[in-house]
């Protein structure tokens, strides 16, 4: 495998596993992550609390590592969800061309002219049980980012995939498959899909650090994921008030989102230099 592509695999495979496995961890250390405890804040870190504790008394690295399950199940989801809706569109957009590209270029540039994040700032403060919807405020707060996300962050791939899709059904396998009678939905899915995934894997890859990140924003402005479900970004904001103090608080769930987004960049850019046929003639 690529160097380039192994390490950031291994970081983010040992970050997967270990959130994973944080209901096993800590059972076996015999700690409730959201329990808490206000005898025992701002602990050192020490044997039972490997990295202490915060201000009520909760154990860090537990609320890290489900916080790496809630950051990375966000990132995954909200990723796999934009690159289904952006390929859909961008295969459309390019094979269909005339008023059909015209038409959903014209919607992905309108979306792409508004400001993401402020426009996530404003969509993430409406309350959605107002709406009919009801359930618990993390579990409403982490589908509310997913969909918000899903529904706005599709454009690059986009048009990433319109640009590959134009100049693929004009390439000669596909030419040949309309001359022998093959109908679109079979060109698309059998010839012009096969031949965008690489593509769409690296567009994929590099989108999910980005949604990391913006999750972490909306959670640390208190409009992502609600107590007492823990993300990381949240994480930065119950640590803001006391970041003179205790400033571990913040540089853990902080070091976690930088090494992740930078593993997330470098995995993208190592699928791009693998998976690129020049790349490999060279």
């Amino acid at each position: 495998m690529n160097r380039s592509v192994a390490l950031p695999s291994l970081i983010l495979l040992l970050l997967l596993i270990l959130s994973l496995s944080a209901g096993g961890i800590g059972q076996f250390l015999s700690i409730d992550s959201n329990a808490a405890d206000l005898t025992t804040r701002f602990l050192p870190p020490s044997g039972a609390h490997f990295f202490g504790t915060d201000e009520l008394g909760r154990d860090i690295f537990l609320r890290l590592l489900y916080g790496a399950r809630v950051s990375l199940g966000v990132g995954f989801i909200a990723a796999l969800a934009t690159s289904l809706i952006g390929t859909a569109i961008g295969m459309g957009a390019g094979y269909g061309g005339g008023k059909t590209d015209a038409l959903l270029m014209r919607l992905t540039d309108i979306l792409i002219a508004l400001p993401l994040l402020p426009l996530l700032i404003i969509l993430s403060a409406v309350d959605v049980t107002k709406l009919g919807f009801s359930a618990a405020a993390g579990d409403t707060s982490l589908y509310k980012i997913i969909v918000l996300i899903s529904l706005t962050g599709w454009t690059t791939v986009a048009r990433l995939t319109r640009a590959r899709t134009l100049t693929l059904k004009k390439m000669d396998f596909v030419l040949a498959a309309r001359a022998l009678g093959v109908g679109h939905v079979r060109i698309i899915l059998r010839h012009i899909f096969p031949n965008l995934l690489n593509t769409v894997m690296v567009a994929t890859a590099l989108s999910i650090g980005n949604i990391i990140m913006i999750e972490s924003v909306l959670s640390f402005l208190g409009l992502g994921i609600q107590p007492p479900l823990p993300s990381w970004g949240n994480m930065l904001t119950n640590a803001e008030d006391n970041i003179w103090e205790h400033a571990a608080l913040t540089v853990y769930p902080g070091a976690l989102i930088f090494i992740t987004v930078l593993a997330f960049n470098f995995l993208g850019d190592g699928l791009q230099t693998a998976l690129d046929p020049k790349t490999k003639r060279n």
